[in-house]
């Protein structure tokens, strides 16, 4: 969030980045010049340890409090295969909203019993594929439901599903159930018995535990009736959404109170931007939802205790904090009359975006010299352009400043940009192919390898 786009030292990237993409990003950046000679412009970098260590610093919120847990990795917010094996490896779960997503978890070693599928449009084939293992499948809808009911065998093991709810207040959005509807689709399921009814299943946007503590009853009433009709579920499905920290949060809220039109090419402040510096962390955030009171008098964490429930959650941006990283290399720098200009990446702004915020990718680049070297000239001012003929194709149109120009060949790199921004719109516009993905791991020597992550 700084103005001043600069190499950095290992010690001023410690806070913004984790270990191992700092350790890239200094000690590791000739070789980083090298996989980019080697593997094209753009180029992510995937680091599926740190996924493992996200999983792990929720599951010791959840041990530590003694409450019984499913975490799922949210598997549409990056299309690594890599990271879907580390999630596996850490004992999480995949949560799948694609029968391409299933193959490939299944591909990967996932059993039913790993997998839960929550996309409001599941397919005929989708459903087939999730029968056939018995993964977890929340049902959006009676119409969902009846399609699923059309294509479970007369006889064999019983069908595990979760049924989605809308909340009070969300009535708005295009997923879910209401309550009532909700109620009528637990009378069927408990007439039929091919289906085995786990729970409550619900997702909010945004990023308040408050709000998921308010769904949280009414999900809780739900499971109650479910029991007293005779059913035996034993799970609430919290969804994902749960915040991530990608700048510390006072220097996001000194960057939106300092930020003017004068500082973007355009002449205006976008309208939103993702909570870049939001105040709480994935693992202090949960600590908070399970502190939660209920009407009852009783936090949420000893109601899951006391009726010996099951809280799942299927997170994936928090996930995915500081997996990934992605560097461009520049390909030209042009100057504006102004004494502004425009660098120009190899690259475009697909593989770096927050489209559906009517924003940019906000989080300032990391300047790597090529060679390490500084070339002489005055500061410098630009914003940073794709490589395609669009002139919407635009990575920031924030001014950024440099201590000098830079030059062809030098790197930009954007730390944490493993959660959608990578590849949620990438393609092959002007013919170029699709950027190539690779995994970095250290060995107990600090050697950094790399391996394809197909």
């Amino acid at each position: 969030m700084t103005s001043h786009i600069r190499p950095m030292t290992r010690a001023e990237l410690s806070p913004i980045l984790s270990p191992l993409a700092a350790d890239i990003l200094t000690a590791g950046a000739p070789l980083l010049h090298k996989w980019i000679e080697e593997h094209g412009s753009p180029l992510h970098l995937v680091l599926p340890s740190k996924l493992t260590a996200n999983v792990e610093a929720l599951r010791h919120v959840l041990d530590d409090r003694r409450v019984g847990h499913a975490i799922y990795y949210g598997s549409k917010v990056n299309k690594s295969s890599g990271l879907m094996r580390a999630a596996l490896g850490a004992g999480a779960g995949i949560d799948v909203s694609s029968v391409y997503e299933l193959r490939d978890a299944v591909k990967l070693g996932a059993r039913g019993k790993d997998i839960v599928a929550t996309g409001p449009a599941k397919t005929a084939q989708f459903h087939d594929e999730l029968v056939g293992i018995r993964a977890l499948v929340s049902v959006d809808s009676p119409e969902e439901l009846t399609d699923i009911s059309g294509r479970l065998p007369a006889n064999g093991a019983k069908q595990p599903v979760l049924l989605r709810l809308q909340p009070k207040g969300h009535e708005k959005s295009r997923f879910g159930m209401a309550a009532d509807t909700v109620r009528a689709c637990l009378s069927r399921i408990a007439a039929d018995d091919r289906f085995r009814f786990d729970g409550i299943h619900f997702h909010l946007s945004g990023y308040r535990f408050q709000d998921r503590a308010v769904a949280f009853e009414e999900a809780v009433k739900l499971l109650e009736e479910a029991r007293a009709s005779g059913l035996s579920p034993t799970m609430i499905d919290i969804g994902g959404g749960l915040p991530v920290q990608y700048v510390p949060d006072a220097a996001w809220d000194e960057h939106l109170e300092r930020q003017s039109a004068d500082d973007y090419r355009t002449g205006k402040v976008p309208a939103s931007f993702y909570p870049y510096g939001g105040p709480q962390s994935a693992a202090s955030w949960l600590h908070c939802f399970l502190g939660a009171l209920l009407s009852s008098g009783q936090t949420i964490e000893d109601y899951i205790k006391r009726h010996k429930l099951t809280l799942a959650m299927e997170p994936g941006r928090s996930l995915v904090d500081q997996a990934a990283i992605s560097a461009f290399r520049i390909t030209r720098v042009k100057n504006f009359e102004s004494g502004n200009g425009v660098i120009f990446v190899e690259g475009s702004s697909f593989s770096a975006c927050e489209t559906w915020f009517a924003s940019e990718f906000m989080v300032d680049p990391i300047l790597l010299r090529q060679n390490g070297r500084a070339p002489a000239g005055e500061a410098f001012r630009a914003y940073i352009a794709g490589h395609s003929c669009l002139d919407e194709d635009v990575l920031s149109n924030r001014w950024l400043g440099f201590p000098h120009v830079p030059e062809a060949a030098d790197l930009l790199v954007w730390a944490n940009t493993g959660g959608y921004q990578m590849d949620l719109l990438e393609n092959e516009f002007h013919r170029h192919p699709m950027p190539k993905r690779l995994c970095v791991t250290k060995n107990a020597a600090g050697e950094l390898s790399i391996y394809p992550d197909n």
